[in-house]
């Protein structure tokens, strides 16, 4: 699949740096890697303290144990003989790296063509939508163990360590990012970090947080109230829950991916909440947090079946709060299946 986009975009190799993408045509899932992908075949380099693992982790590419630098190593093994064009994922290199891999690469041209991989990387399949679900499977379980403990006093630093850690017990590899804990006024920051802020009676607590199964993420968010919910804060989970809704009813294969956070941005907006939501509406998920498709205002992608997203609105009042309800969905022809299984009624404490 990959040579016939490479055809399309008129590359003849294929220069891939990323983690995710090594490990998407790989396997491999080691620190340092390069992979190359020709008309002619496809190897992955790394250094020799990954001399065993490459040769266990890696399929349908060829192990290449070098040292010093990838650039070098490609010219040496003359991996680019014959192409006049290379593809490189532009989003990952360093300007270091793609001044060396320039020079090494001669006579062969180097171009941007990140979105290639990427493109193919959005399109899961069978199996990849197995180990998505269960990581959600994780992330659904930890939701409900880790509201059951909240209470006065607790930090935002103890939420997020428990969640880390029943993340983990219930047979995740990791976090998928570090958790999002925001109680009271901080649950106004997006992408508030976990501190030492002791919760209270009254206050909203935000959870964002997600795990890696298999080199495969969940994404989810949650917000709840500690205690009696004021009016206002259920009035404003209403409105955020019905844009939600609103935007995974939008998605469907061969929509605009703008069009789905266009839905929702609307429904927002018709409650004049607008410009209290600040960032868009999702992104595609797998091997990466973040990746093709974006549901933004500016996104020129397109949903296709198979493409697995977050729909996550929110609103964020300066010194008062915010809300943020996110759900993982698999794109269908017809529509979409709802992977994130954790009630999005209000809960309170």
């Amino acid at each position: 699949m990959l040579r016939h986009a490479m055809r399309a975009r008129g590359l003849d190799a294929m220069l891939v740096s990323s983690p995710a993408g090594i490990r998407y045509l790989s396997g491999f899932t080691g620190s340092s890697g390069f992979c190359v992908v020709t008309h002619r075949g496809a190897w992955c380099l790394t250094d020799p303290r990954y001399r065993l693992q490459v040769r266990e982790e890696a399929s349908g590419v060829r192990p290449v144990v070098v040292r010093g630098g990838f650039a070098s190593a490609i010219a040496r093994h003359r991996l680019l003989r014959g192409c006049r064009w290379a593809g490189v994922e532009e989003g990952d290199l360093t300007f270091a790296a793609y001044r060396g891999l320039r020079k090494e690469s001669a006579p062969c041209l180097l171009k941007p063509a990140g979105e290639v991989l990427s493109h193919l990387m959005g399109r899961k399949d069978a199996a990849e939508i197995r180990t998505l679900r269960r990581a959600v499977e994780i992330s659904d379980e930890v939701f409900r163990d880790v509201v059951a403990l909240l209470h006065p006093g607790m930090t935002e630093r103890d939420i997020a360590a428990e969640i880390s850690y029943r993340q983990r017990l219930a047979g995740a590899d990791g976090d998928a990012f570090d958790a999002i804990v925001a109680s009271g006024w901080r649950s106004a920051l997006p992408h508030a970090r976990a501190t030492g802020k002791r919760i209270r009676s009254g206050e909203i607590v935000l959870l964002d947080f997600g795990c890696s199964v298999g080199g495969y993420h969940s994404d989810m968010t949650r917000t709840v109230v500690l205690g009696r919910a004021r009016r206002s804060v259920r009035v404003l989970y209403q409105v955020v829950l019905r844009a939600q809704e609103a935007g995974l009813a939008a998605l469907r294969a061969g929509r605009a991916a703008r069009e789905v956070d266009a839905v929702v941005r609307r429904a927002i907006t018709r409650e004049g909440y607008g410009r209290y939501y600040p960032h868009s509406t999702g992104h595609g998920i797998g091997l990466r947090v973040h990746e093709q498709p974006r549901l933004a205002p500016a996104s020129s992608d397109r949903l296709e079946a198979g493409n697995v997203v977050t729909v996550e609105p929110g609103i964020y009042i300066p010194e008062q709060g915010g809300i943020r309800i996110e759900d993982m969905a698999l794109v269908t022809e017809t529509g979409s299946i709802l992977l994130t299984s954790s009630s999005k009624e209000l809960v309170i404490l």
